[in-house]
């Protein structure tokens, strides 16, 4: 059974930087998961922020984190570990970020609902 569980949330003041982990256990060493971040804050839609390719470290961004973010993955044993680092954080990336991951390739579309397996979240706050 895959677990995903975040960690590295925090409070910081704007343009500071945090980095998020993501430990996935239980994907047996599988290389063919797409992973990806979202974030929810209040009041606001989801919205899918990064996403990485384990097979072959192809990622993509949305377009407010461009530049900003860097989606990377490690692997330790039998665990898969997704890296979120963010920097130049602004009032408006304050969220709960959510670690996802979904068996086979990216597909073209990023949203949530094609996203099976989910964290518990953790929560970002940024202070202007």
């Amino acid at each position: 059974q895959v677990q995903l569980v975040e960690s590295g949330g925090g409070s910081v003041q704007a343009g500071g930087s945090l980095r998020l982990s993501c430990v996935a256990s239980g994907v047996a060493g599988s290389r063919n998961y797409c992973m990806a971040w979202f974030r929810q804050a209040p009041g606001k839609e989801r919205e899918g922020v990064a996403r990485i390719y384990i097979g072959n470290d192809y990622a993509e961004y949305a377009d407010s984190v461009k530049g900003r973010f860097t989606i990377s993955q490690e692997k330790a044993g039998n665990r898969n570990i997704v890296l979120l680092q963010m920097m130049s954080l602004k009032a408006e990336d304050a969220a709960m970020y959510y670690c996802a991951a979904m068996p086979g390739g990216c597909l073209m579309r990023f949203a949530g609902a094609d996203f099976p397996l989910w964290g518990q979240g953790t929560q970002v706050t940024v202070s202007s």
